[in-house]
């Protein structure tokens, strides 16, 4: 089985819908905060310091372990997944009988995915919609529970001495 240490540096691709999706709900999922997310879309992101080109990380998630050593698709996505706790559903993509086929499946679905997320994105968007609503309404009924700090908070009230 796969071990890493956290941080997990997710490198994922924010001009795809689908992949954005999918990233927010392990932001939202992560607690810990095991977590960093960095868009490869960026402009000026530079895949250099990992040894790799822009072109791979277009081709396949990547993420970085704490070591700098990287994990590439099937792999990358079963750490994530572990780390928000959700390792059960991506398992059966580690083991050694199904892992090419999981890996063949992913990579079919990373070639794709604009096209994938054009057909998808009316339901992209309710998702998304739904999502920004729980938010706010979490942030109205709980003061904090939402993780939105404000950019400038209040400063301390002073008693009198």
């Amino acid at each position: 089985m796969m071990t890493t240490l956290y941080p997990l540096t997710l490198f994922f691709d924010g001009a795809c819908p689908i992949c954005r999706l999918e990233m927010d709900r392990l932001r939202e999922r992560d607690g810990l905060r095991r977590l960093v997310f960095t868009d490869i879309a960026t402009p000026g992101f530079d895949p250099s310091p990992w040894g790799v080109t822009l072109a791979d990380m277009q081709a396949l998630i990547h993420a970085a372990r704490p070591d700098g050593s990287l994990a590439v698709g099937v792999e990358a996505l079963h750490l994530a997944y572990s780390a928000v706790g959700l390792g059960h559903w991506t398992v059966a993509g580690t083991l050694p009988g199904l892992r090419p086929l999981a890996s063949r499946a992913y990579a079919l679905f990373a070639s794709r995915r604009y096209a994938t997320s054009a057909l998808l994105m009316p339901w992209i968007t309710r998702i998304t919609a739904r999502r920004a609503l729980r938010r706010t309404q979490a942030c109205h009924d709980a003061a904090g529970s939402c993780g939105i700090t404000p950019r400038n908070p209040a400063p301390p009230e002073r008693t009198a001495s």
